[in-house]
């Protein structure tokens, strides 16, 4: 703990090695941190890997950081690079496919998956 932290506030800071890690598709791989209310989540792809069609009651939005990944969502179809940003409501289908280089992601989810703790 350093210098003049209490221990309520410590568990305020969390590192990537203290969060909650899956393998969610072949080549994705997702670490999270909930909140209260909402939960954030960096998300990696390897080249060429792929989300299949899929769709959950929790609103999603996102930024890509590194890479190219185009998305699907509710049958539109757009190639995103770093800093571009999504929105995808609860319970509307989306996918997406990595391309030729690894990616990375940073999701947030409202209200809190609990598939993901």
């Amino acid at each position: 703990m350093s210098s003049g932290t209490t221990p309520e506030q410590q568990s305020y800071f969390v590192k990537l090695d203290e969060c909650s890690k899956h393998t969610i598709f072949p080549g994705v791989d997702i670490a999270t941190m909930p909140g209260q209310q909402m939960m954030i989540s960096i998300v990696t792809f390897e080249p060429n890997s792929k989300v299949a069609p899929h769709q959950h009651p929790h609103e999603q939005v996102g930024v890509l950081v590194e890479g190219e990944l185009t998305f699907n969502i509710g049958g539109q179809v757009q190639t995103l690079g770093p800093g571009e940003m999504w929105r995808i409501p609860g319970g509307i289908e989306h996918s997406v496919v990595a391309g030729a280089n690894p990616a990375k992601a940073i999701d947030i989810f409202h209200p809190i998956r609990d598939d993901y703790r």
